[in-house]
């Protein structure tokens, strides 16, 4: 299965770091988001990439056209300038770049990429979200529902701690818990090519007009995430990140 990663927006909100890169690339534990997300999906056996560029898109093609060599240790003669590689990254994965455009919004951007996606069941997600998704789980459950999309609903992380009192004692401090109410968007969708024909042009975006058609006609069903999620919308967010990270205890690095 090939999973679509929308990575061409211009990231207003994180300008301290995406200033100079695309929001995808801003890097937490050494590593860009992005590959924090493809690691994910490749530990549940998606290892087929397509993503989606525009804002910057030129580092994210620098970054993958030199993945391997960087990622691999080799020798080179520099007489000659043979390069003699000794081992292979440990990534096993083909990934598409494609330009989407500057402008372009989240529901274009995808019905750009419909010539690698015509024939097949697909997913999609944004490349500034982690979380600690059973991609397997959720690919199953869009498969028995049988509908033309299913999006992951997650509940979203308070702002601010918690606290939790017994009469004038405080009885629990929850740092940045989870809120209990309402659900949203979290991205990690599952889709069929149908929902391409759903989108307009260029200008659609993907969470209004085709998510909301859908909707109408109970072909979007959802599935709750009550694990961790977190998007990267912030320089808080991305300090809340590096430090799940840096202490070890970063709940989406499934992988071994």
């Amino acid at each position: 299965m090939k999973a679509v990663i929308l990575a061409g927006g211009m990231g207003t909100r994180l300008s301290e770091e995406t200033e100079l890169k695309p929001k995808p690339m801003v890097e937490i534990g050494g590593r860009p988001i992005l590959w924090h997300i493809m690691k994910h999906l490749a530990h549940f056996g998606v290892r087929e990439f397509v993503i989606a560029l525009g804002y910057k898109g030129d580092m994210i093609k620098r970054y993958f056209s030199d993945y391997s060599r960087i990622n691999s240790d080799f020798t080179v003669q520099l007489r000659s300038g043979d390069v003699l590689r000794h081992e292979s990254c440990d990534e096993d994965w083909t990934v598409h770049l494609v330009d989407t455009g500057l402008a372009t919004m989240t529901g274009g951007r995808l019905k750009r990429l419909g010539r690698l996606l015509r024939n097949e069941t697909f997913m999609l997600t944004y490349g500034d979200g982690v979380a600690d998704i059973n991609i397997a789980d959720l690919i199953a459950f869009h498969q028995n529902h049988k509908k033309l999309a299913t999006v992951t609903a997650v509940r979203p992380p308070a702002r601010y701690g918690a606290l939790l009192f017994d009469g004038d004692q405080v009885a629990a401090f929850q740092e940045k818990p989870q809120t209990g109410e309402g659900w949203i968007n979290g991205g990690f969708f599952v889709l069929e090519p149908a929902v391409l024909e759903y989108i307009k042009d260029d200008a659609t975006h993907w969470e209004r007009e085709p998510v909301e058609r859908l909707t109408a006609e109970r072909q979007l069903i959802a599935h709750r995430h009550e694990g961790f999620w977190q998007s990267m919308d912030t320089l808080r967010d991305v300090r809340l990140l590096e430090s799940l990270w840096a202490s070890s205890s970063a709940p989406w690095r499934v992988w071994p």
